[in-house]
């Protein structure tokens, strides 16, 4: 119906459904100061009429209709009068409850954590470090504080979290978590978003790790049967490949299934990793030892067209699994006695058994040195390294030979 036509107030629910637009936009008194808004595109609202403290008049919106009936709206303007009786201008009032809002929003857990971890990524941390923090963070830390403000997260709710990852063996992951928690309470409160520092005496009530085990590795007197029973091993040439790899090198696993040919230079006989795939955080370069460069000439010629030594099957799996290497182990009967991993605990043994000095095997390790150390010492060792690593090449050559 057109708005000419009405004959009494209040609108009746009849009427406010029916009134039809205008080519402008029009308001209809439906009572102590409360009107009903048409707009030209047939949009319906309330708005409340009231007058500021200062004197001057306002509009305050109450909601669209249907969704807002009368009977609501009506309630919303008593409420809003009984404001304005006491000296308030609800406008101001419903900015500042949004701002507060807005700023409660940046107060909150998960706002902080966000901003911390994208500081450790622009401190160009490396790439697996990244990766680790993120896993955590979304599988522990922000389903138990992410929503949270942080002045409301308690002491126990940081102790909860803890032993909840303790209560599944892993102690370690508790470890770093808890660190990863200092950090984020420290930054917010270097940033002035809370005084409240809930994670700092998780350390005095963290559960007691078991004893670390070493992955499972061979002493020199097991090598020679195991280097014979890998030469006659059946696994894919990648698989076998890589298997070696991890042997020639002392390389992590993860360090050689993610290996691209765009690092090696097989003619300098050298692999360059970069930074932001070693978890030290800085380039690495691993002499390759005659026997290597042979093996990987005979890849190149299967999987050199690929940007991987080791592709996998599918978009998914872009390399071989992390089994895969542990795999051509057990396939050949040393299921337990040794994994991946565990051929850098081999290498480190044997090298520093036969005097090989601890500096150029832990930097073949690429283990990083703490202290003062850590931070000046940049030496790589390469040509001592390339000299030790052709040793240990040889010499495993040897055992498998002469069996001793």
């Amino acid at each position: 119906m057109k708005r000419s036509q009405i004959k009494r107030r209040p609108l009746a629910d009849t009427v406010l459904a029916s009134l039809e637009p205008e080519t402008q936009e029009y308001r209809e008194l439906y009572g102590d100061g409360l009107y009903f808004r048409v707009k030209p595109n047939g949009g319906k609202s309330w708005q409340l009429r009231y007058k500021k403290p200062g004197g001057s008049w306002a509009w305050l919106g109450l909601g669209g209709y249907p969704e807002v009936s009368a009977a609501l709206a009506k309630s919303k303007a008593a409420e809003h009068r009984k404001v304005v009786s006491n000296g308030i201008d609800p406008l101001e009032q419903k900015r500042a409850s949004k701002a507060a809002l807005e700023v409660s929003r940046t107060r909150t857990f998960r706002s902080a954590a966000a901003g911390w971890f994208q500081s450790k990524a622009d401190q160009g941390l490396a790439e697996s470090t990244l990766k680790k923090m993120r896993t955590y963070l979304d599988k522990d830390i922000l389903p138990a504080l992410g929503d949270k403000l942080l002045d409301e997260i308690t002491r126990n709710d940081c102790a909860k979290l803890q032993a909840s990852i303790e209560a599944r063996d892993a102690h370690n992951v508790a470890e770093k978590c808890r660190a990863w928690l200092n950090q984020i309470f420290g930054r917010a409160i270097g940033l002035g978003l809370t005084e409240n520092d809930p994670a700092s005496r998780l350390r005095d009530i963290a559960a007691a790790a078991p004893a670390t085990k070493q992955h499972p590795h061979l002493l020199e007197e097991e090598l020679p049967a195991f280097i014979q029973a890998l030469k006659n091993t059946t696994s894919r040439l990648p698989a076998r490949t890589a298997a070696w790899l991890c042997i020639w090198t002392a390389s992590r696993p993860s360090m050689v299934r993610f290996a691209e040919w765009s690092e090696f230079d097989l003619g300098a006989g050298i692999w360059m990793i970069p930074d932001e795939k070693m978890k030290m955080g800085r380039d690495h370069v691993s002499p390759l030892p005659t026997q290597a460069i042979e093996a990987l000439e005979d890849l190149h010629r299967v999987t050199g067209r690929s940007r991987w030594l080791f592709p996998g099957v599918g978009p998914k799996n872009p390399t071989i699994s992390e089994n895969t290497i542990n795999k051509v182990f057990t396939g050949i009967g040393y299921k337990g006695r040794l994994v991946g991993h565990g051929t850098r605990h081999t290498a480190s043994t044997l090298l520093r058994e036969h005097g090989w000095p601890k500096d150029h095997i832990e930097a073949q390790l690429a283990h990083k040195e703490g202290g003062v150390s850590g931070v000046y010492n940049k030496a790589q060792y390469l040509e001592k390294r390339t000299t030790m690593m052709q040793w240990y090449a040889n010499y495993l050559e040897k055992l498998a030979a002469t069996g001793n």
